[in-house]
């Protein structure tokens, strides 16, 4: 009997190994369409997050390929695109949103990781200024608290920037009912509303302010995915997390989360490949 339980529990390590090797070197692409009665015409987006320096090929040529077939209106980024390691780089990530910026508009919205960067320079130094400069030099003006509008569409992107306290570990850590309206100011009500908001933990909050579509990862699929249970741990180390992956509904706002595109800390994805998100909006009644 114990001879039985040893050969299963090695067996199925063996396998999470190399399921893990497969999908920590894949991705697979996945789409969502919003139906909305604020957009002028139809507009569809490619939604990257969490690549955490990861490169799909030589300079991600895999991914870029497959996103030239999608050929979207306009890229957006929910942030992580980097990791915040002392001494590491950020050449894979500033490469492909160069690559990106030369074709399509791109708006890009901070994570956690570039927030870090920009918040402790006595550890990482100039890092976040030399990435920021590198974006800015590409075309891409990133939006921290700041919303932009796209009159061809009516659709209007704002990219949030929630302080650090908002991703300690282990709890929910409460946001004040105000805060987001005091960072952001008010939503674009007239136009339909993408909120790129990393941390998917807050989307009764982000609703409430009035995001019509909200954009997030840092979840990464929750790092291993099970049967009926989903994602098994978040970042704030939350088990089986409410929010792993995929679309939620709450009253007239969606939540589309990205499971990433990279790891880091835990660099493991098992049955959880990396996922290239494609969101495609169009006229129609909710």
């Amino acid at each position: 009997m114990l001879e039985g339980i040893v050969i299963f529990i090695v067996v199925s390590a063996v396998l999470c190994l190399l399921v893990a090797a497969w999908d920590c070197n894949r991705f697979i692409t996945v789409r969502y369409k919003i139906l909305s009665e604020k957009v002028q015409r139809p507009c569809k987006f490619v939604l990257l997050s969490d690549l955490h320096n990861k490169s799909y090929g030589k300079e991600n040529e895999r991914l870029l390929s497959q996103i030239d077939s999608i050929s979207p209106d306009a890229v957006l980024v929910a942030g992580d695109m980097l990791t915040a390691i002392k001494g590491k780089g950020f050449d894979e990530a500033l490469l492909l949103m160069r690559r990106l910026a030369s074709k399509y508009p791109v708006y890009y919205g901070m994570g956690n990781h570039e927030y870090r960067l920009q918040l402790y320079p006595e550890q990482y130094g100039n890092v976040y200024e030399r990435y920021v400069t590198g974006l800015k030099d590409a075309g891409i003006e990133p939006l921290i608290n700041q919303n932009t509008y796209l009159p061809a569409y009516n659709v209007a992107i704002c990219g949030s920037q929630i302080d650090r306290e908002f991703y300690k570990r282990f709890h929910k850590h409460p946001m004040p009912a105000e805060y987001l309206k005091r960072i952001l100011g008010e939503p674009r009500a007239d136009a339909c509303q993408i909120l790129i908001a990393h941390n998917p933990l807050y989307f009764e909050e982000y609703a409430a302010w009035g995001a019509d579509v909200v954009v997030s990862g840092h979840v990464h699929g929750g790092i291993m995915r099970l049967p009926l249970l989903g994602g098994v741990l978040s970042p704030n180390l939350s088990l089986f997390p409410k929010y792993d992956g995929g679309r939620f509904e709450l009253g007239k706002s969606s939540l589309l989360l990205s499971r990433g595109l990279g790891t880091h800390t835990i660099p493991l994805r098992i049955f959880n490949p990396g996922e290239l998100v494609v969101v495609e909006i169009v006229k129609g009644d909710t």
